[in-house]
């Protein structure tokens, strides 16, 4: 295939959830006709024959085809998905980070959903919302007993048409209502500031079609504001993953020319790759590159990447690559451990299969996949230590996940228990709040253990260091 656009094109890193790859647009089977097991497709034909004319009611045909496709997927493993129609939009909305909304960062607090932060040039950012205000309902429906995603559901809809929230506003003790008309919405994957004179954090919080023109944006501005750089964060905590060239991109950004930042392999040949710290591996045709116009001091600034069990698949090739070549100090916890690459193949207009196609590795040649990457320097959540990072989902948690494929992997017996201690002092924690949950920490604040632990690392101090966190070995289900 020669220097890698094409794959570069294909190849991904699903999120946790499946969220983010880029599309193949060939639907061209690998294997021939004559290849298939006849008798078993035979089977299948009689089953849905059968299931056609003696159900106890009409069924869809199409229906039932699309779901026997996706239980087939879905018996491969966690990440390997069928996208019907529905999904499918989902999905490309996910891969571009574009979206019909009113553009607020959101999380929930006492059951409403919470403004963190509006995105600027937004519907909702012009509307003058603010971070800290809570939005009690939206259009006629009380936002209390909704999930997040139901919420956000009623917050998206077609261009041009109105919603109307009512937010409260803590700072100033009243309630009132915003009339916001949707457009489409670009959400902004990259967040940088100045901690300190010197010290910067630059946070990517997933890997989407421009992320690497935001994050050179970012570092721009940050060098104008100090062009002393004396040391950087690289905040890649909750990061899922995304578009594998952003990964590579970013690594080059930090790492000598043609390193190598990942490498992948699998079944078919177009799944062995080497991905360099070079333009032609990350880059899409005719695109100009972003990093050209990055100060070549960032090359040697002092850096610490900050992980934690939600950093996953392109965030975790990242650190790898980072920590691999003794780049940067991976501070933190143990990623999520999400090893393998996605291939998304359209089936129609409407519908694709994505499909887990390779495992990748680390410079140094290590798999990641359901065990993640160790960091350097073990930290905390909090000073208090970590409360509930044991109830997270992991990689080794998810159902059929895939083996590391470097030696036998054991079961963690500790980690159930640790589970259970975690269960019980969430339950503690609610019983004296109420029933009403913690409100999670804004990466970047004041309050930001782990970052003021990072900065500590950077300037030479004292870092409270984890003394309980200790290595999670990769696990395997026993038989």
């Amino acid at each position: 295939m020669g220097v890698k656009l094409k794959v570069a094109g294909w190849l991904a890193l699903g999120a946790v959830a499946g969220a983010l790859t880029t599309l193949q647009l060939e639907a061209t089977a690998r294997n021939s006709v004559s290849q298939l097991p006849i008798e078993e497709l035979q089977q299948l034909a009689a089953v849905f024959g059968m299931v056609k004319s003696d159900y106890v009611e009409p069924v869809d045909e199409k229906k039932l085809i699309g779901d026997a496709i996706g239980g087939m997927v879905a018996g491969l493993d966690p990440h390997s998905q069928y996208f019907d129609k529905k999904t499918f939009k989902e999905f490309r909305e996910q891969t571009t980070g574009r979206f019909v909304g009113i553009g607020i960062e959101m999380g929930m607090e006492d059951g409403l959903v919470k403004v963190v932060s509006p995105i600027e040039g937004s519907p909702a950012f012009r509307a003058g919302l603010k971070s800290g205000d809570l939005i009690t309902k939206i259009d006629d429906q009380m936002v209390r007993g909704l999930t997040v995603d139901q919420a956000v559901k009623r917050m998206r809809g077609e261009p041009q048409t109105r919603v109307v929230l009512t937010v409260f506003r803590k700072t100033e003790q009243r309630t009132f209502p915003v009339t916001i008309i949707r457009e489409e919405i670009r959400l902004q994957s990259v967040r940088a500031k100045l901690v300190e004179p010197g010290y910067a954090w630059l946070r990517v919080s997933q890997f989407q079609d421009r992320t690497v023109d935001d994050f050179a944006k970012k570092l721009e501005e940050l060098y104008k504001q100090e062009p002393n750089m004396k040391g950087l964060v690289l905040d890649l905590r909750n990061d899922p993953g995304g578009l594998l060239e952003g990964a590579v991109a970013i690594s080059a950004a930090f790492l000598p020319a043609d390193s190598v930042v990942v490498t992948t392999n699998g079944q078919i040949p177009d799944s062995k790759q080497t991905f360099k710290a070079s333009p032609e591996y990350y880059l899409r045709r005719g695109n100009t590159d972003p990093l050209k116009r990055l100060p070549e001091g960032l090359k040697k600034v002092p850096m610490v990447v900050l992980v934690n069990e939600g950093s996953a698949s392109a965030s975790e090739i990242v650190a790898g690559a980072l920590q691999d070549y003794k780049r940067a100090t991976v501070m933190g916890a143990q990623t999520f451990g999400k090893g393998s690459v996605q291939t998304v193949r359209q089936l129609s207009a409407d519908t694709a299969l994505k499909i887990t196609t390779a495992r990748y590795y680390t410079p140094s040649g290590a798999s990641i996949q359901a065990k993640g990457i160790v960091p350097d320097v073990m930290l905390d959540e909090t000073a208090e230590g970590n409360l509930f990072a044991a109830l997270r989902t992991r990689e080794a948690d998810l159902d059929k996940h895939l083996m590391s494929g470097q030696g036998a992997e054991q079961k963690d017996e500790a980690r159930e228990k640790a589970r259970e201690e975690a269960r019980k002092k969430l339950e503690a924690d609610l019983a004296a709040r109420n029933g009403a949950p913690k409100p999670p920490l804004e990466f970047g604040s004041v309050e930001d253990f782990q970052l003021a632990q990072a900065i500590n690392k950077l300037k030479g101090k004292t870092v409270l260091v984890s003394k309980t966190a200790v290595e999670r070995k990769a696990e395997a289900t026993t038989n």
